[in-house]
């Protein structure tokens, strides 16, 4: 069975920012999962576009760091390449309704 986008998703919520307290996936700084097709061993190669809140943040290796373990903690996870991307650049309106909620967001 092929490797969807959405249960990389769901790991990647594992990886909180160490200063907000939200995952990755709810602030919206994940911008694209992209599952490769399955190798002979039927694991997938996955890249991962995602910002950061801001250009200079301290927590962005970390981030990435964590991000890349928690794909790869996956079975069906060969690699995972994690791009970090700036444009277009993140917003409070990228995050989800529970994060807004959490961080008193209206």
């Amino acid at each position: 069975m092929a490797l969807a986008e959405d249960k990389v998703r769901e790991a990647l919520k594992e990886v909180i920012d160490p200063e907000l307290y939200v995952n990755i996936v709810d602030l919206g700084l994940v911008y694209l999962v992209d599952v490769g097709e399955p190798n002979d061993e039927g694991k997938h190669d996955v890249t991962v576009e995602m910002t950061m809140t801001s250009p200079m943040c301290p927590a962005g290796p970390q981030l990435v760091a964590g991000c890349k373990n928690a794909a790869e903690s996956l079975d069906e996870v060969q690699t995972c390449e994690v791009k970090v991307v700036m444009d277009p650049p993140w917003s409070p309106d990228k995050m989800t309704d529970e994060a807004r909620d959490h961080l008193g967001i209206f």
